[in-house]
């Protein structure tokens, strides 16, 4: 009776409330069993692993609590037994509500397919039981060790020497050394020619089974080999420039390719010259051997170090005695001209027998010859700019194209020493202007400048040019100043200091001013006359002020305004400045006369000026007071 009543109630609770109310209630009502342990807390609300109509979004639900245990991360990854395996809801495996000693986890270990995690297993470890490697204390699928030395540490017979990657020596086949299968040519040393020999023994490097940091060096081994051979350490520890792998005595070092000292001659006979003799110290490497021919050879210098010490510009390394022709053309003085002749001798240059230190330059050996010249050092030390080797009388220097000063005219006659006067050609600053050799010819006695090229020529001194060119000047001759008939040059230039004279026109017609202006318009001719006529005068004072003439001011006269002399023509434009006069307010309308009066008449005032527009403002503001009211 009770379940009909039940149902009944259920269903009227259904049709009253909304989907989701009813499924929460239904959920509630109808609850299967209680959950394991683990998920307990999660029991209050169904909601933490159930989602209303949707599958998909209850597994969701169940990897956002186990992402600690990192099933998401293999979900998304696809690694893993749960990133592996096919595909199927959560619940499948995982079905709860058994209650809280339940186990949701369960595993049939006949069935379970191992190669879908991340250790698949082959070969010995097919046979091995599940408990060898998921040991109690490690959880199933993720705490058991993943690589070999988690698991046969004890098997390790090398105790840890060589590192704890076993998979790089032994396989899942076997465990004896008989099944290693590493491969050598793989490490830092690959076995190549008499090491891949299977006489040699892994021991023979690797003692005491000492695998790991075992040194790569030759002389780590070939030590003993090293002082049977002779050297004894003094040809350094790198074996390997020398000696090859193939046999210890085949040899693959080459001088000539190998250095920067190829041996050459007597160097390369190798029964009569030996390593040794060369190479002294106690370590080739570190030890600078020396490569000039001094350097071993000091004790055979029959010279005694008077020619220097480069044995290679006369001897050979065929034999010390072999001295060939030494060739001058290839030192810093090659023999050319004069000196290549025959019966110039060494010795009259090398006055010694240290031949380095002889003076490469000209006047060291041909002082003698400067003196009887004439020169007798005046002209520097250089002979070359003059002289050349060919012959010390032929001459080479041109004024013209080795100077900055050709000469020219009675210039080319000139003796080097009428215009050299110092007492060094190089050290002291030969003058290059007219008036510094030609002062004394001077009859104007410096009252025309010290520009004689302007009347002079080089030709001769007493000839002058027929006509100064005044346009080069900074007054050049225009209009009536270019006519040659009226105008003389003293009229302007009142001395013989032609340079001097002035160039503004005021200056020289001061004359013309006064019968007219009296400077009442200054003394700046040039704004109304100019050079074709002085009388010819153009001047707009409408375009050339700032003051434009209108009204009754066209009607003046130039002096009515411009009444005193003055250096300039600038006037005051204000109104008041001309008619302080005409001004019958007194002032008290201040000094902008315009504001009410207009250039045509004095008397005429502007349309709508009122008192307002020229009254001062203090004055003004009783009045504008009145009005307003």
């Amino acid at each position: 009776m009770l379940q009909p009543l039940l149902a009944a109630a259920l269903t009227a609770v259904a049709l009253l409330a909304g989907a989701p109310a009813r499924a929460a209630l239904l959920e509630g009502v109808l609850e299967p069993g209680d959950l394991i342990k683990g998920h307990a807390a999660a029991e209050a609300d169904c909601e933490n692993c159930h989602s209303h109509f949707s599958k998909k979004q209850q597994d969701e639900l169940c990897v956002k609590c186990h992402t600690h245990e990192d099933i998401g991360r293999d979900l998304a990854q696809k690694k893993g037994y749960h990133g592996k395996m096919k595909h199927q809801a959560c619940a499948v495996c995982h079905a709860d509500h058994k209650g809280r000693k339940a186990n949701i986890i369960p595993l049939d270990e006949k069935k379970f397919d191992h190669d879908v995690t991340n250790f698949k297993l082959e070969d010995k470890h097919k046979d091995v039981k599940c408990e060898k490697c998921h040991l109690p204390k490690f959880k199933w699928h993720r705490e058991a060790p993943a690589d070999c030395y988690g698991c046969h540490k004890k098997d390790d017979k090398h105790k840890g020497a060589v590192g704890e990657k076993c998979e790089q020596c032994h396989n899942a086949k076997s465990w004896k050394e008989k099944d290693v299968f590493f491969d050598h040519d793989k490490t830092k040393f690959p076995l190549k020619n008499a090491h891949a020999d299977p006489k040699v023994l892994c021991e023979d490097c690797h003692p005491k089974d000492h695998y790991k940091n075992t040194p790569i060096a030759c002389t780590a081994c070939h030590k003993q080999d090293d002082e049977k051979k002779g050297h004894r350490g003094r040809f350094g520890q790198k074996c390997e420039p020398c000696h090859t792998d193939k046999d210890w005595k085949t040899l693959k070092f080459d001088h000539d390719r190998d250095t920067k000292y190829p041996l050459r001659g007597k160097h390369a006979d190798a029964k009569k010259v030996r390593c040794e003799d060369c190479h002294t110290g106690i370590d080739l490497y570190q030890d600078k051997t020396k490569t000039t021919c001094i350097g071993c050879h000091q004790k055979d210098d029959k010279h005694r170090g008077v020619e220097g010490d480069k044995c290679e510009n006369c001897h050979t390394e065929k034999d010390w005695k072999d001295t060939p022709q030494f060739d001058h053309n290839k030192t810093k003085f090659p023999l050319k001209g004069g000196h290549a002749d025959p019966k110039v001798k060494c010795d009259d240059c090398h006055k010694t027998k240290i031949y380095t230190d002889t003076p490469l330059d000209c006047w060291s050996c041909h002082k003698k010859d400067d003196d009887d010249k004439g020169h007798r050092g005046r002209f520097g030390k250089k002979c070359e700019d003059c002289h050349s080797d060919k012959d010390w009388k032929t001459i080479k220097f041109d004024h013209d194209r080795d100077t900055k000063y050709p000469l020219r005219g009675k210039h080319k006659d000139t003796k080097c020493e009428d215009c050299h006067t110092g007492v060094d050609l190089y050290k002291d600053k030969t003058k290059t202007t007219c008036i510094g050799c030609h002062q004394k010819d001077d009859k104007h006695r410096g009252v025309e400048g010290n520009l004689c090229e302007q009347c002079h020529l080089e030709t001769d001194w007493k000839t002058t040019k027929d006509r100064f060119d005044h346009g080069l000047t900074r007054f050049p001759l225009l209009g009536k100043h270019a006519d040659a008939k009226k105008i003389k040059c003293e009229d302007c230039h009142k001395s013989q200091a032609y340079a001097s004279a002035p160039r503004d026109c005021w200056s020289c017609h001061e004359k013309d001013d006064k019968k007219s202006h009296k400077r009442r318009l200054g003394k700046l001719c040039e704004p109304c006359h100019n050079a074709v006529d002085w009388k010819r005068w153009d001047f707009d004072h409408d375009t050339k002020t700032r003051f434009k003439l209108d009204g009754a001011h066209k009607k003046l006269n130039c002096y009515d305004c411009h009444s005193k002399p003055v250096d300039d023509a600038k006037l005051p434009m204000a109104c008041v400045a001309c008619h302080n006069a005409d001004d019958v307010h007194g002032g008290s309308f201040g000094k902008q006369c315009e504001r009410c009066h207009i250039t045509k008449d004095w008397k005429t005032i502007k349309t709508g000026a009122s008192a307002r527009d020229s009254m001062p403002l203090a004055e003004a503001m009783p009045w504008i007071w009145i009005t307003t009211r």
